[in-house]
């Protein structure tokens, strides 16, 4: 939740600011935003899905010609304060060059550290991705690490894969210049693939982590699982938060969750330490529910996307009366954009899926009542009766 942390004087203020830019050189104007509590105004367009792959996710190389000067002027021309794309998407490629993780096949620009250079030059926070449940391509290079290759979670937290979590963070934070990360899908995998046995791989991490043999799925009590996916998701959670801190003591890691009051979750080391906490099905029961369980600098944020089928128009209100950060995502169209000015120019009523969720963010965004509408000059005016 966006709020004031310390009832400082504001020149004290200003002094504790220089300091830190002075030991770290964040861009000013993002620790001035997060330190006065500015409203998180966030959007993302999602290259996790869409055609050619061996799941739901999208095939390597699709939207590789993604101008990332393009994608910036969409941002700002919603409104948005946050930009959040991609380090690594859920097919396993990365969405900049010369890093530890392949690259995008084809991927025409250095997309995500030019999106920072630009994003950072028009005011835009810039936070990349991981999905830390789902790899396609780990998934394909380490079968014995996998269960298979759904698009749904499917990895075990194996030390291998934490490895692999561990350079891939620390590359991404230090390489691109990004002001932080969303993680999402930090839970124990689908272990359908296997009828629902367990690799070979994950009884011997129960057996690390509880220090005693695995049971035997047959024998598996309730208390047993819960127990081991708290300590498997903290433990991930522990090396994500190491690698962002080390690479850059101001990297914002973003929590995205669609059920964030789940046994394995709640009440966790990882509700304390995060930066931004959403819940992604967008209720705002869930996001008060959480709010016990954050830590002081914690911010709290809601989703509005197509899946979660939630009204816009009751959804914002609330949380902007409520002081919750706002965040909406959707799938790219052919140019690897979304048609904005449609979902400006007509009535948020007039909207449908996710241009209704577009319009009624893109209001709260600019400040201004979500009948209204955009001219042609570009100024949001009184809409139709």
């Amino acid at each position: 939740m966006y709020r004031m942390e310390f009832a400082m004087p504001q020149p004290v203020r200003r002094c504790v600011s220089s300091l830190i830019l002075l030991f770290w050189p964040v861009p000013s104007f993002l620790l001035a935003g997060e330190q006065l509590g500015e409203p998180l105004k966030a959007y993302c367009i999602d290259f996790n899905w869409g055609e050619g792959g061996p799941n739901g996710f999208a095939r390597p190389g699709l939207w590789a010609d993604a101008d990332p000067a393009k994608h910036v002027a969409w941002y700002k021309a919603l409104g948005a304060n946050v930009m959040q794309t991609f380090c690594v998407s859920c097919n396993g490629y990365a969405w900049y060059k010369h890093g530890v993780v392949p690259e995008q096949p084809g991927l025409k620009h250095d997309f995500l550290t030019e999106s920072v250079r630009i994003g950072h030059q028009q005011g835009l926070r810039v936070v990349g991705y991981f999905c830390l449940g789902a790899n396609t391509k780990w998934g394909q290079d380490r079968p014995e690490l996998s269960y298979g290759i759904p698009s749904a979670p499917h990895i075990p937290y194996t030390d291998e894969y934490l490895a692999y979590l561990d350079a891939a963070i620390r590359d991404a934070v230090g390489r691109t210049g990004l002001d932080g990360f969303m993680i999402d899908w930090l839970w124990q995998p689908d272990r359908k693939a296997t009828g629902g046995q367990w690799l070979e791989c994950e009884k011997k991490l129960y057996a690390q982590l509880l220090g005693q043999p695995f049971p035997g799925e047959d024998k598996l009590t309730k208390e047993q699982d819960v127990a081991y996916g708290r300590q498997a998701l903290d433990r991930c959670w522990g090396v994500v938060h190491q690698a962002a801190k080390e690479a850059n003591p101001a990297c914002i890691i973003w929590l995205s969750s669609h059920d964030p009051t789940h046994p394995h979750v709640v009440n966790s080391r990882m509700y304390q330490q995060i930066d931004w906490l959403m819940n992604e099905a967008g209720d705002i029961e869930r996001v008060q529910a959480m709010q016990p369980m954050i830590g002081k600098h914690t911010r709290l944020l809601t989703c509005l996307a197509n899946w979660n089928a939630k009204d816009p128009t009751a959804i914002v209100p609330v949380a902007l009366r409520e002081g919750i950060g706002l965040y909406g995502f959707t799938r790219p169209q052919a140019d690897s954009l979304v048609p904005l000015q449609p979902c400006l120019t007509q009535p948020v009523s007039q909207l449908t899926g996710d241009a209704r969720n577009i319009g009624a963010l893109s209001r709260a965004y600019h400040g201004v009542p979500l009948d209204s509408v955009q001219n042609d000059q570009g100024k949001f005016v009184p809409g139709p009766p």
